[in-house]
């Protein structure tokens, strides 16, 4: 006996209609016939930049979208502000912008052209001699594995001229955007306390 039945699609070709459909409506055209939607956008391009890094100007050719993070690590190769989450979550790659603290993940490379960027490797300045926040960190153990210590000790730096390193309770507070996967927690306040006193005495 034949069998009228139309043949049953399959969940495969259900699907692919299915995904059509949902995608069609983003993508139509205009009564001239250009095509409009995500897919008729411009590309993101290159556009020269000079990023200001540690007292000196860097011209760069970079993507628009370029984070500052990326431009230091894999454009200048100033590897000391850390990759971690890459989400604004951990805090290993904050950098100061304007003397101020900035997750250089979640900033744009070319919006901070014209403005003074510091990372760790320009804290100290000229010379051998450590700033006052790197020796109390080497004074009181405050990293073990070390991933972290560069955005920690920047944001203590900023903590201090911030005037939020009154009291213990305090430092936790303002420093609980950097995260330490060991926990060196009690040592890195201990070292912002040192740090602090001959920051505001230097």
């Amino acid at each position: 006996m034949a069998n009228n039945e139309p043949p049953n699609p399959g969940r495969r070709n259900l699907l692919t209609g299915a995904v059509a459909l949902s995608v069609a409506p983003l993508v139509g055209t205009t009564a001239a016939g250009a095509q409009v939607g995500p897919a008729a956008g411009p590309a993101a391009g290159n556009v020269p930049v000079v990023l200001n890094i540690n007292g000196r100007d860097n011209r760069l050719t970079l993507d628009v979208r370029t984070s500052l993070l990326d431009a230091l690590r894999e454009h200048l190769h100033l590897t000391g502000s850390k990759k971690g989450c890459d989400q604004g979550q951990c805090g290993a790659c904050t950098v100061h912008i304007d003397g101020e603290r900035v997750l250089s993940c979640l900033t744009l490379a070319v919006a901070v052209q014209g403005r003074p960027v510091t990372t760790i490797e320009g804290l100290a300045g000229e010379g051998d001699r450590l700033h006052p926040m790197q020796q109390a960190f080497i004074d009181h153990d405050g990293f073990q594995c070390g991933y972290c210590t560069p955005g920690q000790i920047m944001s203590a730096v900023a903590c201090v001229k911030e005037g939020h390193a009154r009291s213990d309770p305090q430092i936790r507070e303002y420093m609980s955007g950097n995260l330490c996967r060991c926990a060196a927690y009690p040592n890195i306040v201990a070292a912002i306390k040192q740090a602090r006193g001959e920051m505001e005495n230097g």
